[in-house]
């Protein structure tokens, strides 16, 4: 304590969002936290985007969901991606802010808690290895870790990868993303036992149209995946 204690003289706590000074590592200000859209009460059982009304505990889904086959059975989101949400994911995939992970598992793991199950086996959306050289890191993967971490559960960093150099998905329609993202992803060779009969929770940063969710739950199941979950930082909300 009296480490922790000279550490925060030294280095007083900064607001995420702002480096305005807080009381405690990782927090966010008042401003801050109000800025950033945290998704609660009644949510999409599929893909977790909020719904109207107030939470009951009985499932509901979105109309997009309701119309559109899902190959996962729960999804979950932590934000809505705008506003500050918008701000930290992107300062997180392309600004090297790694220090906004561990509050974002934290994040994470309270949005999942109604999905999570025992024995489940916790997996990122891979990147393109030419991606990953160029972006020195995966993002989900880190966000995947540090949800295992928090929640007690496997995690399997390279349980799937992409055989592919998919173009972003950014300016593409709904249709347009789901092309692009056919047969991008399958289970990597050498982990297929990690996955056998298992629930797979898969973890990306962000949630637009389900594509990607899409393809890596394909691969899951087809490998011999049990069932499939998925878990986003931040969800696209229908209008954005």
């Amino acid at each position: 304590m009296g480490l922790q204690a000279l550490l925060h003289a030294v280095y007083p706590p900064k607001c995420m969002g702002c480096d305005t000074l807080v009381t405690s590592d990782f927090g966010l200000c008042g401003p801050c936290w109000r800025a950033t859209p945290f998704i609660s009460g009644m949510v999409c059982d599929s893909c977790g985007i909020p719904l109207l009304g107030d939470d009951t505990g009985t499932l509901a889904q979105c109309d997009e969901c309701m119309t559109l086959a899902r190959p996962w059975s729960q999804g979950r989101a932590a934000l809505l991606y705008k506003d500050n949400g918008r701000k930290m994911v992107l300062q997180l995939k392309h600004g090297d802010r790694l220090d906004l992970v561990k509050p974002a598992g934290a994040w994470l793991l309270r949005a999942a808690r109604p999905i999570l199950q025992p024995g489940m086996v916790v997996a990122p959306i891979p990147l393109h290895w030419f991606r990953l050289l160029r972006r020195r890191y995966n993002q989900s993967a880190l966000l995947s870790r540090e949800l295992a971490k928090l929640a007690g559960l496997d995690h399997c960093p390279d349980l799937l990868l992409r055989r592919r150099a998919t173009p972003s998905q950014g300016g593409r329609d709904r249709i347009a993303r789901f092309e692009n993202m056919a047969d991008a992803i399958r289970a990597h060779p050498r982990r297929l036992a990690r996955m056998q009969g298992r629930h797979v929770l898969l973890v990306d940063d962000v949630m637009t149209s389900g594509a990607t969710f899409g393809a890596a739950a394909d691969a899951c199941l087809a490998a011999g995946a049990a069932q499939v979950s998925v878990l986003t930082l931040a969800r696209v909300a229908k209008d954005d």
